[in-house]
């Protein structure tokens, strides 16, 4: 090889080793960039060289463990924000149920030191009417919480589909540019990738490199979200269980939606937001409802024992929600199923909701269904007479039984709603029952019985109002503690593995800033080879003349 062709071939190499840096300086802030390196090999001709590859620092291994990483942390904070308002909510000691409730009861021992007092009765209606109306309040605020969360449900999901189908254009055009040159360009590979890194921020999946060129994505069960050029939909769809509800949604091959369990989804907002639902948001729900059923029934119960002025057998101080049932949209049989409250069995009512199972056609028996907590998982014990099924404080009473087939599922929630239905079921001051009923229409006993209730173990067996109330509150604030304290540490590994992705493959400007004068040294050594081989032409040339 001439000394040209040696020169050229190094100018060649140096202005490719420069394109390289300048591409690396101008993408230095640009999202999801790899550096790129130039690889120089000597030339396979005489002399000179080559540029055997302009290739990127891309390390799969750290990017699978900082996309998970990623995923985990996302989970934590959307996690964290939802319940941190629940916290805020039942930490408030002015706005809290606390306060409200002693209020009430401050308001009985007004009434029976002053029986007929109407200004003691007004107390007592004015605390049944504040009470009350917190209790929905608080409701309100934790279902229209709920309602968010379908509405954030539906966006994350909007965001994967849109996702996945831009991974799959990438995937058609990498493999339409190896068919071209063999190669991929590196932009295309980087674009691929960082679009992996954001669905993970959405929601945990399975990334599978099918012979080490394209990318598959799946869901943790293993259904597809991307497979090669092809990607497949997710929908946000009612829960069959519960149609207040909205759940994840896959088609499958015979275009049927199902609905995914919720427990498949983990990791990202996606996930962060349904362990949030499942973990807390339920539970709170159905504690404020457990809280809500034990006060009106117990107060109801007692104050139904007295007299009231017109020497009348006392009436419900509370109204209170009815508990809620939904039938199974898969369901074969016809049967409906109507719950209630068993009052003289609520100490077994618990801040859980519980799936009936129908074992066998035409149940008659106990035998013949499975009750579930859907908190725990566990079997409940039941008794069945009449169509109707008891448990835990609940009776459930079917219509329709006999057409009821096996496999057919009820969802029964018997306090979640509860709290929005409290209210005031009296107007009257003369309807207060304060008297017993051996006393006459005059005395104070049943007030006292009913001050006394406070103290009493009315909520699930073994806890008082304050008692129920400030276990809920210590719940929700330790969960507040733990997740916050997760995400510290989860958030710490997650920048810990960043800093390592970006340390092999993040553009460092000091470093490029040396290469591009080296670089220019480089191509102007090259330049000065080519210089010297002209004037030693030139001289001989000039020695032939």
């Amino acid at each position: 090889m001439s000394i040209f062709s040696t020169g050229l071939s190094g100018l060649n190499a140096a202005q490719n080793a420069l394109s390289t840096t300048s591409n690396n300086i101008s993408n230095v802030y640009t999202p999801g960039y790899n550096r790129e390196v130039t690889l120089l090999g000597e030339s396979r001709a005489d002399g000179g060289v080559e540029v055997n590859d302009i290739q990127r620092q891309f390390n799969q291994y750290v990017a699978s463990q900082l996309n998970a990483a990623t995923s985990k942390s996302s989970a934590l904070e959307a996690y964290r924000q939802q319940v941190d308002q629940i916290d805020s909510l039942l930490a408030d000691r002015d706005a809290g149920l606390a306060p409200l409730m002693q209020n009430f009861f401050s308001a009985l021992e007004d009434l029976a030191s002053a029986p007929a007092d109407p200004a003691a009765r007004q107390g007592v209606l004015g605390s049944v009417d504040t009470l009350s109306a917190q209790f929905r309040s608080f409701d309100g605020y934790l279902q229209d919480m709920q309602e968010g969360i379908n509405g954030q449900i539906a966006d994350e999901v909007t965001q994967i589909n849109n996702t996945t189908e831009q991974l799959a254009g990438i995937n058609r055009e990498i493999i339409l540019a190896r068919a071209r040159t063999g190669e991929a360009p590196n932009g295309l590979l980087n674009q691929r990738d960082q679009l992996v890194n954001a669905l993970s921020e959405r929601m945990d999946v399975r990334l599978n490199i099918q012979d080490g060129k394209t990318y598959n994505v799946s869901l943790p069960n293993g259904q597809p979200l991307v497979a090669g050029t092809n990607h497949y939909k997710l929908q946000a769809m009612e829960s069959p269980a519960d149609p207040q509800r909205s759940v994840l949604g896959y088609r499958d091959f015979a275009g049927n939606l199902v609905a995914l369990e919720e427990n498949i989804v983990t990791g990202g907002t996606l996930g962060g937001l349904m362990d949030f639902r499942a973990e807390t948001l339920d539970k709170t729900q159905n504690q404020i409802g457990q809280l809500a059923v034990s006060l009106a029934v117990g107060v109801n119960a007692q104050h139904r024992e007295g007299l009231d002025l017109n020497s009348e057998p006392g009436e419900a101080l509370f109204t209170i929600g009815a508990p809620q049932a939904y039938s199974y949209d898969r369901n074969s049989g016809s049967a409906v199923a109507s719950p209630r409250f068993d009052e003289a069995n609520l100490d077994g009512l618990r801040a859980s909701d519980y799936t009936i199972r129908v074992l066998a056609d035409n149940p008659s028996t106990a035998g013949g269904f499975e009750v579930v907590r859907k908190d725990s998982g566990t079997a409940v014990e039941a008794l069945f007479a009449s169509d109707t099924l008891s448990f835990a404080g609940v009776q459930v009473d079917f219509q329709g039984l006999s057409s009821a087939k096996q496999g057919d599922r009820f969802e029964i929630q018997p306090v979640r709603r509860a709290a929005a239905g409290i209210e005031s079921a009296i107007r009257d001051l003369d309807k207060i029952a304060a008297a017993s009923n051996s006393g006459g229409s005059g005395n104070n006993e049943n007030a006292l019985r009913l001050q006394e209730l406070q103290e009493q173990s009315l909520v699930g067996g073994s806890a008082s109002f304050s008692g129920a109330y400030g276990v809920m509150v210590s719940d929700v604030g330790n969960r507040t503690n733990i997740v916050q304290a997760n995400l510290d540490a989860q958030q710490g590994l997650t920048d810990q593995l960043r800093a390592v992705q970006q340390s092999e493959s993040g553009v460092n400007l000091d470093e490029e800033a040396a290469n591009l004068i080296r670089y220019q040294q480089y191509y102007q050594a090259n330049a000065k080879v080519i210089e010297t081989g002209q004037t030693v032409i030139d001289t001989i040339l000039g020695l032939r003349n």
